[in-house]
């Protein structure tokens, strides 16, 4: 017994090894360039598979073939992957979502690229780098690594500069730190370890270009685990991993729970990925993916004419042309699924593959009779009942979205769909040949893709359905701009949980129409590599157009069909590590390249403009202010209010005054982040009529403030009131439902909608009832007219802080929080914004400012309270205040 213990130990070690290794490679390229680099399972294989080439199939010595595989290749991928694909997403800005896509990319188009070179089969002739009998070199070769490279962070000058650029890359470049040399040197040394790892493993493994990756990939969890920061931990949690999942192989349980229990055993790494990124909030500081703020682009008119008649000529093929054909609108309503997930709720997504595993399983397993519980199914009926049975468990991924977001969100969503393709897709009942027959009158190909375009006509509606109306405006604010949703009055985690599980029965449906074209279960079909592929496709051809999920099914199954397997997938990855220069699309890219013509003027509109000038020049002086020009012709300058410039003249109210008059409140309000206090018992009150204003300097504390009155951020102590309510744990979109509106800082507005749309998500979801509550404010605001329908990407400044303003005051809120409100404006617009606070502070609102123009705080506010290291430090009218803090600075 204690020999087996030592061999299995022995075993365990040699596997832990190997995984450590990929820890430490994920965490050095992340810490180095803020990229999670989801390609390091991509070029592992690619290592492995040349390095066989120059041992197997060119005889070369093995200690040559390591040499130029592991010194050479390897570290030259990285440095080409550094320079020509995440280098120029850090010069472009940097996006997040850009770097993530562009790293799947990579990771996609290796695959396919290995796929066309070496073929798809599996090869078990891999060389043997190291003995699996002796694992104490493997040991001893990542203990070294993660020394070195321990000691190099922390004591050399170079790792000096390493955490210079992770914690701000421009202010070390600034410092005179050579980053984009940093940056190199990272991603060499994490290409390296890849390689290393792909080497060690492949001659224990089945080398294929898709099994590898994804067995590198799965022990991502002990880099999730160290929290992409702790080396000592990746190695320590990799080789703890590794012993336990061999010392498991000698449990044999029996029963109906032997095959589950056997499995968890054989897939222990991803038991840690699961509960790794289910059980962590968060992988590092850099993982919120922003939306880029770009406008949504149009459908090229005629397009959907021609993709009707694209789908419509499969119907006169024949043979095994028609056989591929009915493969595509069943993957086109899976991509649809992420159309709804990712387009519409921008959510990450890397599991969508395992939905439509179940759905086409749980349409086998019904149609056979073989559901625990339910009796045999006509095929019809199963796919439907499916549908309705997978839909409930996109909670698995959407209950995550709730509290996690960007690459957190992204690995919570693989972990899922790897964990169902190891525990569900390998189970006896899913491989034991499970057949799946077509439905009644449908078993032609013919008759059934008439069947798949009319379900796929009915998914097309459900998408558009998500895109209109006041969920589709919800869904595109969430997109958009999560925080400002939220504080409009969006309820951000239920709309989480529908776009899931919607795209979940979307997923759903198409895979039990995939599994019925395909007449068996196929597990390989939906493995998540697959989902990676999908995910891909979907955003480079324009992850928000239902389009571009039906131009991606026909790409995929088509190139793959009629050309050699994973020309798709290397196609899909070039187009994904240039999304970059693509953030709208190839059809964004070919309408920004068509020359513009300018606009001109009929006859008509010549003659027009030539009466009305006349008619100016009659009716105005000449004057040399434009101005006043403007005001004399009726039309405003651009971003200025029309209504609020002639003088003596008062804007509207924006609406019935709002009811209750509640007071908010704070008592002994604290919070603190990382043990540093921002907020030191505030004690704080907005009165109802009265304008508050809150000064002091960066880092006071007014903005933590601000996020504790709005629920964006949960006090540590203290309790916020409104009224007589205790609203301390409410969250934003309950606040802005009670009356509580605010604004931001930095500029919170949803790009893809118009400017009446942002208003008007303000105003459906807030707490009014008044249709005309909407007009009122574009009014207010001077953004109605041609302005209204102007998408607000395009627009200025000015402009979007008046949309924001709008907005906020469509609700019709009793009380206003307003961070900064004048930033961005000119000094003729903050005189407009002074002109309508007082406005609705005599209308019965209260009014909490945060304003470094101390000018307009002290011609605005009723009351200046000034804060100072998370404290108020003093309090009382404007010209006391603002007296008394220029007599300290004068003694200073």
């Amino acid at each position: 017994m204690s020999s087996l213990t030592y061999d299995l130990t022995l075993a365990g070690l040699s596997v832990g090894s190997a995984a450590a290794l990929t820890g430490v490679g994920l965490i050095v390229t992340y810490r180095a360039t803020g990229v999670l680099n989801f390609a390091h399972g991509a070029i592992a294989m690619v290592c492995a598979y040349a390095l066989r080439q120059c041992v197997v199939e060119w005889g070369w010595p093995l200690w040559a073939g390591a040499v130029v595989t592991l010194l050479i290749l390897a570290p030259v991928m990285g440095v080409v992957l550094e320079r020509f694909v995440f280098r120029p997403l850090s010069v472009l800005g940097g996006d997040p979502a850009q770097t993530l896509v562009a790293s799947i990319g990579v990771f996609v188009l290796l695959v396919g690229g290995a796929a066309l070179l070496w073929g798809q089969g599996a090869r078990d002739d891999a060389p043997e780098l190291v003995s699996a009998e002796d694992p104490w070199g493997q040991l001893a070769v990542v203990l070294v690594l993660a020394a070195g490279v321990g000691a190099v962070i922390r004591w050399t000058r170079f790792g000096r500069e390493l955490r210079a650029v992770v914690d701000d890359r421009g202010l070390a470049v600034l410092g005179g730190i050579d980053a984009d040399r940093v940056a190199a040197a990272g991603w060499a040394f994490g290409a390296f370890t890849a390689g290393l790892t792909g080497v060690l493993l492949a001659p224990f493994v089945r080398l294929d270009p898709y099994g590898l990756p994804l067995l590198v990939m799965e022990v991502v969890a002990v880099a999730v685990a160290a929290r992409m920061r702790s080396l000592p931990v990746a190695v320590v949690v990799a080789l703890g991993v590794g012993v336990a999942q061999s010392q498991l192989t000698r449990l044999h349980p029996s029963g109906r729970g032997e095959p589950l229990l056997q499995a968890v055993g054989a897939n222990l790494f991803v038991v840690a990925l699961l509960v790794a990124c289910l059980a962590l909030p968060r992988i590092g500081t850099r993982d919120g993916l922003p939306r880029t703020a770009t406008a949504r682009v149009p459908t090229p008119q005629g397009a959907w004419i021609v993709a009707v008649i694209l789908f419509l000529i499969p119907l006169g093929f024949a043979g095994s042309d028609l056989h591929t054909s009915v493969q595509v609108p069943a993957l086109g309503v899976v991509l649809l699924s992420l159309v709804v997930v990712t387009g519409r709720g921008g959510q990450i997504s890397l599991g969508q593959a395992a939905y439509a595993g179940l759905g086409a399983l749980f349409t086998a397993l019904l149609a056979a009779g073989r559901f625990p519980g339910l009796p045999r199914l006509p095929e019809l009926a199963a796919l439907a009942l499916a549908v309705v049975l997978v839909a409930p468990l996109g909670l698995l991924t959407g209950w995550p979205a709730i509290t996690r977001r960007g690459l957190a969100l992204a690995l919570a969503t693989f972990a899922v769909g790897v964990g169902v393709s190891r525990f569900v897709f390998a189970q006896p009942y899913a491989t034991s040949g499970l057949s799946l027959d077509r439905p009644a009158g449908f078993e032609g190909d013919r008759a059934y893709y008439v069947l798949e375009l009319t379900l796929l006509t009915l998914a097309l509606l459900a998408t558009h359905a998500l895109r209109r109306g006041r969920t589709g405006r919800a869904l595109a604010a969430m997109r958009d701009h999560e925080s400002a949703a939220s504080a409009a009055g969006v309820r951000v985690p239920a709309l989480k949980l529908l776009a899931f599980v919607a795209g979940a029965a979307l997923a759903a449906l198409g895979g039990g129409m995939l599994g019925m074209g395909l007449r068996a279960f196929d597990p390989t079909a939906y493995d998540p590599v697959r989902g990676l592929l999908w995910f891909a496709a979907v955003v480079v051809l324009g992850a928000d157009s239902t389009l571009g999920a039906l131009a991606a099914a026909a790409l995929l199954v088509g190139l793959d069909a009629g050309a050699r397997g994973g020309v798709a997938a290397a196609l899909v990855g070039v187009l994904a590590v240039l999304v970059g220069r693509l953030p709208g699309g190839p059809y964004e890219a070919v309408r920004r390249l068509r020359p513009r013509r300018a606009a001109r003027l009929t006859a008509t509109g010549l003659g027009a403009r030539r009466r009305l000038q006349r008619a100016l020049r009659t009716a105005a002086p000449p004057t040399t202010d434009p101005g006043s020009r403007a005001a004399a012709s009726g039309t405003p300058r651009q971003n200025q209010p029309p209504a609020l410039h002639a003088a003596g003249s008062a804007p509207p109210p924006p609406g019935p005054p709002a009811a209750g008059r509640a007071v908010l409140t704070t008592h002994h309000l604290q919070a603190r982040y990382d043990g540093f206090t921002a907020l030191d018992g505030v004690d704080l009150t907005v009165p109802p009529g009265r304008i508050t204003a809150i000064i002091g300097p960066n880092g006071a504390g007014k903005t933590t403030l601000f996020h504790c009155l709005a629920g964006t951020v949960r006090p540590s102590r203290g309790r916020v009131r409104y009224g007589d309510r205790d609203i301390t744990r409410l969250p934003a979109h309950a606040r802005s439902r009670l009356g509580i509106a605010r604004t931001f800082q930095q500029l919170a507005v949803f790009p893809t909608l118009t400017v009446a749309e942002n208003v008007r998500v303000g105003a459906e979801q807030g707490r009014t009832t008044d249709p005309a509550a909407v007009d009122r404010a574009l009014r207010l605001f001077a953004l109605d007219g041609p302005l209204r329908d102007a998408p607000a990407a395009d627009l200025p400044t000015g402009t979007l802080r008046r949309v924001e303003l709008a907005r906020a005051l469509a609700g019709t809120p009793s009380v206003l929080l307003l961070d900064e409100p004048a930033a961005g404006l000119d000094t003729a617009e903050v005189t407009a914004l002074a002109r309508i606070l007082r406005a609705l502070a005599a209308d019965g609102t209260a009014l909490l400012v945060v304003e470094h123009d101390l000018d307009l705080v002290a011609g605005l506010a009723d009351v200046v309270h000034v804060m100072t290291a998370g404290r108020i430090i003093a309090s009382g009218p404007p010209a006391d205040v603002l007296e008394t803090l220029d007599a300290r600075e004068t003694a200073v």
